[in-house]
Order: structure tokens, then sequence, then C-alpha cells
């Protein structure tokens, strides 16, 4: 009988190791702090109005925050976002499979467009892309519809939202605020793999980031 409870208590703990091995709380101020982000054609500093937070600077083109030390390449990702009600002026989102500065997958989303009445508007709330290959602008030109979509009840513009992106080798699948339905499922475009990941925001677009959860699969 003891041998059972000791052989019961050493299966739980097994149980909860391997269950919260593949997970990986991603403190952002102290890896900008650690000099753990390498940001390219943007400046990254802490949020002052949010302890646990970290912001990017508004710039022309894309920008990124790559995380080093960091390695994911499928799984779940997990993040807080803040951006802005500025029409044209806002994307944020999370990019992965981070091959160097030009080349990347990304997730990301118009918070401009949450508060849009023209339904053109409302149909590009959250995007998919695989730069430099497939831009927002390609794929609406020669895929339309299929790599972005409306986000049915969006959250305020100026509020932090969460956003949960689902990576498998060859779907990405994206919900916010821990709804059960997707608000954009996609194949990706492209086969090639690698285990770097970052924050993003696009051209012109600040951008604020929290609390960074990664589940690897």
């Amino acid at each position: 009988m003891k041998n059972q409870k000791i052989r019961l208590l050493v299966g739980i703990l097994c149980l909860m190791t391997s269950n919260s091995f593949g997970q990986q709380q991603i403190n952002l101020p102290d890896k900008l702090q650690n000099n753990q982000i390498e940001a390219v054609n943007r400046m990254i500093t802490l949020y002052e109005d949010h302890p646990g937070a970290v912001e990017m600077n508004a710039k022309n083109e894309d920008g990124l925050g790559i995380l080093q030390d960091i390695e994911f390449e499928k799984g779940i990702i997990e993040v807080e976002l803040l951006g802005e009600n500025k029409p044209g002026r806002s994307f944020i989102g999370i990019a992965f499979n981070i091959q160097n500065d030009q080349t990347y997958e990304a997730i990301y989303f118009r918070p401009f467009n949450f508060v849009a009445k023209e339904q053109i508007r409302k149909d590009h709330m959250v995007q998919y892309i695989f730069h430099p290959d497939y831009t927002w602008k390609k794929l609406r030109e020669e895929r339309t519809g299929e790599f972005e979509n409306e986000i049915t009840d969006p959250p305020n513009p100026n509020d932090w939202f969460k956003a949960v992106i689902h990576i498998t080798d060859e779907k990405v699948t994206v919900s916010i605020n821990s709804r059960p339905d997707p608000v954009l499922a996609v194949d990706r475009l492209t086969l090639s793999k690698s285990n770097k990941i970052g924050i993003w925001t696009g051209f012109g677009s600040s951008g604020r980031f929290r609390n960074l959860v990664l589940r690897m699969e």
C-alpha cells in the first residue's frame, strides 16, 4: 500500500513537471533590461504607465523586437496588446518563424478598424502575412479575404486585449480574449522553419506588449 502511494505521488509529480516544462512566461521588461530583445527599425523601452509592459515607438517601415535566448517553433502564443485608434497608424502583433530581419511570418491587428463602420474596413481587423513574399497588399489583391478577417464584437481599440495564436506545421489559428471561436484560421504560406519569435509593429505604428506566454508543442 505504501509503495502504491509512492508510485502515485511520483506519477503526479512527473505529470505536473511535463505539463509545465513546455510553458514559458516571458517577462518582457526583464528581457529588455538584460539586452535580450534585438530591436529592428524601432526603439523599445519600458512602458511607464504599466509595469510589466514594453513599448515600441513609431517609425516608417515595419519593426521587430526579436527575443533572444527563446526558442519557439510551434505551439500556442498568448500575449496582451495595446494599440491605438489611429486610422492607418496602428498595426500591432507577433512575428514568428523569423529567418532574418526581412523574412518572417506574423499575425497582427488593426485596432483602428475595431470601430469601423464600413464593411470593407471591418474585414481588415486581423491579418496573417509572410514577408517578404506575401505582404498584406499582395494577399489582399490576389487572395482577397483569405488571410484577414473581421472580429465579431471587437475590443475597444484603446484598451489592452489578449491574442491567442496557435501555430502548427501547416496552420495558424487566432482567437482573442479567451473566446472559444477563432477570429482567423489560415494555412501557412511557407515550409521554412525557424525558432525565432518577436514582437512586431507595422508602418508608422507604435505598440505596447505584456504578459507573453509560450506553450511549445
